[in-house]
């Protein structure tokens, strides 16, 4: 990281996608980042502009490999790619003694504990300044906000119940993302296994049991988590003790209403409510949406990437 300018050139890889689109706009309008490239295979040579209406002027997408990128003078890498892609960059980055930030937005380094895993709300106070940051799943950071604050007074797993719209699939052709199939309809998919629910799973430390589904809007997320818990609680207690868990996070909303995807789609917020406690006092229903382009994906790498450069975390965000 330098210290010698004001403004922070980003490197963005992977620029084709819906995540990339938005890491785009949210970087252009950032008062103290500037983008240094943008590599996209496919629209290597053409004028972002042309795609983008934020970009600045002048700025063509490039084809950088993972030794071209590595040889870039950047302060921040973000690595916006599919699962799978990301160890080359970050591999060619290491041996070229390159010291910017990496921010990986994919799942490839979820699990490395030698990572910091980002979910600010959650884990801030676990940065310590680490050079490589992973970017949490859409459905993973939703989940996680709505188990954490009652966490340690669990009884079991936790079931999540998933809706997305479709720009979660991408944007290679899939079922999860062809209009006429999700026309007048609610796709499951992953019913166990999804990569997500280890992610919540191994981050919570307890069982996350996560059901998703596919519908044909295009962009927000709501889950509905079942939380069994120890001890009897009245809706009162539990909703006082959301508010306490996130009453200092800018990019947190706790309503005692159920939260609508409507309410997200566009914003850089998450809103968390319902709290429907089962008769018995013993079982908490609350309900967790977010939009999966933004909070749950472009909008949090943003937070990190504000947190590994020293700036304020909502700069640029809110």
């Amino acid at each position: 990281m330098s210290a010698v300018h004001s403004r922070y050139r980003i490197g963005l890889i992977g620029a084709r996608g819906y995540v990339g689109s938005e890491l785009i706009g949210l970087i252009a309008r950032h008062p103290q980042l500037e983008l240094a490239y943008v590599s996209s295979r496919e629209r290597a040579g053409q004028p972002v502009a042309d795609y983008e209406a934020n970009a600045p002027a002048g700025l063509c997408y490039v084809d950088y490999g993972p030794l071209q990128a590595a040889q870039c003078a950047v302060d921040v890498m973000v690595l916006a790619l599919p699962n799978g892609l990301a160890a080359a960059w970050v591999q060619a980055l290491d041996a070229s003694g390159n010291p910017a930030l990496v921010i990986d937005l994919s799942a490839d380094f979820r699990f490395d504990p030698s990572w910091h895993y980002g979910l600010p709300e959650l884990t801030r106070k676990r940065y310590n300044g680490q050079r490589r940051i992973s970017n949490p799943g859409c459905y993973a950071t939703a989940m996680q906000l709505a188990i954490a604050p009652l966490r340690h007074a669990l009884a079991g797993p936790v079931s999540c119940f998933g809706v997305s719209g479709y720009s979660g699939a991408g944007t290679a052709p899939s079922d999860k993302n062809n209009p006429d199939k999700l026309n007048n309809n609610l796709m499951p998919y992953a019913l166990t296994g999804h990569l997500h629910e280890r992610e919540a799973t191994q981050q919570m430390a307890c069982p996350v049991h996560f059901m998703p589904h596919v519908a044909p809007h295009f962009r927000g997320l709501s889950i509905t988590a079942s939380l069994p818990l120890r001890n009897i609680y009245a809706a009162a207690e539990v909703l006082a003790v959301y508010r306490q868990q996130y009453a200092d996070e800018p990019c947190i909303r706790i309503c005692q209403t159920i939260p609508q995807i409507t309410a997200v789609a566009g914003s850089t917020m998450a809103h968390i409510g319902g709290f429907a406690m089962a008769e018995d006092g013993r079982r908490l229903v609350v309900v967790s949406v977010l939009d999966n382009l933004l909070k749950g994906a472009a909008s949090q790498a943003m937070q990190n990437i504000n947190q590994g450069l020293g700036l304020p975390e909502t700069m640029g965000i809110l």
